[in-house]
Parts: C-alpha cells; sequence; structure tokens
C-alpha cells in the first residue's frame, strides 16, 4: 500500500509513492463516481523519457479498474519538451474533450501544473483490452499497417482543414514548423546517429553531414503547411502503436500533435511499422489504401500520383529524428533506434526523397 496521506486531488504527484486511495478516487470519478479505492499499490514503474507507473487499485465501494497507468514528465527532459514546444500537448488534448476517432487509450483525468512545467495523465491499462504494444523489432503485418492507416484516415478527415475557427477547442494547437528548438538537438545528436549506424545504411544518407541532414528535415517540415491542414498525431511511429485482439490498430503518446498537412502521420507510421521487404512490395498500395480511405470532398482528396509523390518526401523526416534518436542515450533501445535509423534511411535512398522534395517545391 502506498503510504503517503497528504496529496491534494489537484496536484501532480512527484513521487508515485505520494499517489494515495484519496487520489486516484478523485481521478476516475469522472467515469466511476461511485467507486471508492481503498488500497493502491505499484505494478510496474518505468521512468525513462517520460515518468510511468502502472498502479493495481483494490476499492472498498462500488468498481473501477482493475489497473490504470500514469505517466507524467521526467525532470530531466523537461526542458528539451518545452524548447519543441511539446510541454503541454498531449495533456491539453486530452483537457479539451475533441473526439479522436482512431483507438487509444481512454484518459480519465489530465492535468498541468504550468509553474512546474509539468504535466499527468491517468489512463486506462490498454493490456487489460488484450493491446499487444509494438516496436520496430516486432513490426507488423501489411494488414496491420493498412488497418493503422484507415484509423489515420478517419482522423484526419474529422479535422480535414483544420483552423482555430472551425475547432475552437484546439486552437491552442500548434501547425508544424521547423523551429530552431527543434534544430538545435537534431544538430547536437545526428552526428553520433551516422557515426553509429556507420555502413549499415546508404551511401544516398551518409554523403550528407549533420547539419545537411537537419536542412533536410527543415525542408520537409516547412512543407506540412501546404495543402488542407489537419490534426495530426505526429509521432505515428511504431514504438507510438499497439494492436488489440480483433487487428484493430492504436496509437499511444500524443505528445507531438500539430496542425499540418496530412503525409507526416502516414509516412511515419508507414516505415517504421514494416520490414523493408514488406514497405518494399506493398507502400504503393498502403498509400492509396489511405488515400481512398479518407472521407473528404473529392476536390480536396490527393490523385494517385500527388498522394505517392507526397508520400516520397516523408523519409526526410524520420531520418532525421532517428538518426538523432540513435545518437542519444537514454530516449530509445539501441536496437529500435538503429533498425527504425536503417528503415528511414533505405527508404530515403529508394524512394528519392530529395528529387520528390525538388518536385513538390520543397
Amino acid at each position: 500500500m502506498l503510504l503517503s496521506k497528504t496529496l491534494r486531488p489537484s496536484r501532480i504527484p512527484t513521487r508515485w509513492e505520494d499517489v494515495t486511495p484519496e487520489w486516484i478516487t478523485a481521478a476516475i470519478a469522472g467515469r466511476h463516481p461511485d467507486a471508492k479505492v481503498g488500497d493502491v499499490t505499484i505494478v510496474t514503474r518505468d521512468d525513462g523519457t517520460n515518468r510511468r507507473v502502472r498502479l493495481g487499485l483494490t476499492y472498498s465501494a462500488g468498481f473501477g479498474p482493475e489497473t490504470v497507468f500514469l505517466k507524467a514528465h521526467a525532470p530531466r527532459n523537461r526542458w528539451v519538451h518545452f524548447r519543441n514546444r511539446n510541454l503541454f500537448n498531449e495533456a491539453r488534448l486530452f483537457q479539451s474533450g475533441v473526439p479522436l476517432p482512431v483507438d487509444h487509450p481512454f484518459v480519465y483525468k489530465s492535468m498541468i501544473e504550468l509553474l512546474r512545467l509539468d504535466f499527468l495523465l491517468v489512463m486506462e491499462d490498454i493490456t487489460k483490452r488484450g493491446a499487444d504494444p509494438r516496436d520496430a523489432t516486432r513490426p507488423m503485418t501489411v494488414a496491420q499497417v493498412a488497418n493503422g492507416l484507415r484509423g489515420l484516415a478517419r482522423l484526419h478527415s474529422r479535422y480535414w482543414g483544420l483552423t482555430a475557427w472551425n475547432h475552437p477547442r484546439l486552437r491552442w494547437l500548434q501547425t508544424w514548423k521547423p523551429s530552431q528548438g527543434w534544430q538545435v538537438g537534431l544538430k547536437k545528436r545526428i552526428p553520433t546517429g551516422l557515426e553509429r549506424a556507420g555502413q549499415t545504411i546508404p551511401r544516398e544518407v551518409t554523403r550528407y553531414d549533420g547539419n545537411e541532414i537537419v536542412g533536410i528535415w527543415a525542408r520537409y517540415v516547412a512543407s506540412l503547411t501546404t495543402g488542407p491542414m489537419t490534426l495530426l498525431h505526429s509521432d505515428t511511429h511504431i514504438g507510438n502503436t499497439y494492436v488489440l485482439p480483433d487487428g484493430n490498430v492504436g496509437f499511444l503518446d500524443w505528445q507531438v500533435v500539430r496542425r499540418g498537412e496530412w503525409s507526416q502521420d502516414v509516412g511515419h507510421f508507414l516505415i517504421s511499422a514494416l520490414t523493408e521487404d514488406d514497405r518494399r512490395r506493398n507502400e504503393a498500395e498502403l498509400v492509396e489504401e489511405y488515400r481512398q480511405a479518407l472521407e473528404v470532398p473529392d476536390d480536396q482528396r490527393p490523385s494517385t500520383e500527388a498522394a505517392w509523390l507526397r508520400y516520397r518526401t516523408t523519409p526526410a523526416y524520420g531520418l532525421a529524428i532517428w538518426l538523432s534518436t540513435l545518437g542519444t542515450d537514454g530516449w530509445q533501445r539501441r536496437e529500435v533506434s538503429l533498425v527504425l535509423a536503417q528503415r528511414f534511411a533505405n527508404a530515403f535512398s529508394e524512394l528519392d526523397t530529395m528529387a520528390a522534395l525538388a518536385s513538390f517545391g520543397a
């Protein structure tokens, strides 16, 4: 049993041991108003890039979830997220209450403490629904990726043409731009990522230095203001996904959520989630699957040719992100970062991303 008795329901716990039955009772009350938590135990914890814990709950009255999952900022990473303007995005998204028509964890409570630069989410434990969280070492099948792309198409269609006026609850949402905050971090870490990847990535990538790769990334990100704007998850790599027993794909970790053009979500998910052989054999059909699933006016739906060209530009984003992650200790396991850096590097080469960027005008 967690022993602290002083944490107020309005405060974010600085230690998971401070969470009390009374605090959790208040957190889940919106969904389970008659529940009274009698005991709280720590089941698992993972204090890495964020602070995460799974808590076991028993009840002295009513009923509620057997376990919940809590997520907050790790103190050492707050300034990185602040610099990248990601600090409060996920909490604000779930506080806004806007519908997200793709599977995601149910959030019982979302909290922000501006002065402490902290947030907290109290979420469902998706493993209780049989969810199978994935990472790059356990790629998806083509059918699973198709399902995930249809989910992204539903999300994008719901917010197609997004502005602060037609969706005022998302007025706070930032439009993608290649900010200096992002570029500083990428330039610092990509050289180490290139060194660690070595000859496992193609010459078409290694001919560029870190600053040049960031410049390519910036060209792509700047282009995300073209075309109809929508709500982007913006961090759709396979490590932020799960597969349910019925085959549906869900998305975790909405911290990078942005307003922008559809291609970033599609390319980052598709390229990261498949083996390279499966990607090569199926990517054109999968991009078309997404395109056809969009529920938007015909005159706003990208043509097959335009969608394919746009998809070819997307490795510019993932290449920089995963070389940077590979060059950073403690963000992702080395084997995960290396596999993803390789997938995006090979896609960058094979899809001739530089030519696609030029053709697109980026």
